[in-house]
């Protein structure tokens, strides 16, 4: 009496209308690459050919905030003189940016 009765969905299907539904999906996808996946991958490749041409005499700015000069360059780690007589051995990734000469007195 108050149910009413149900029946089943006539077979096969308008493909034109899922491939409609599919489409905003896609577009969030090819959005999401060329706001977010694209640049982040361009700072890495911009950030590894920079760790890879880092010489001695590099005055250098790290991750964590140090300033300092390159005195010994090796195959993953680097020597940073931090203040006259200091220095502090760090991993080449830690580098944020290369200075300009003269910045670090």
């Amino acid at each position: 009496m108050f149910i009413s009765n149900a029946y089943a969905q006539a077979a096969g299907g308008d493909t034109a209308s899922s491939i409609m539904g599919l489409l905003p999906l896609l577009l969030m996808f090819v959005v999401l690459y060329f706001v977010m996946i694209r640049p982040q991958m361009k700072r890495q490749k911009e950030h590894k050919a920079m760790v890879g041409a880092l010489t001695k005499g590099d005055e250098v700015s790290t991750s964590s905030g140090i300033l300092g000069k390159i005195t010994k360059v090796g195959d993953s780690l680097i020597s940073i003189e931090i203040a006259t007589g200091m220095e502090v051995q760090m991993q080449r990734t830690a580098v944020a940016q290369v200075l300009p000469k003269g910045s670090v007195k």
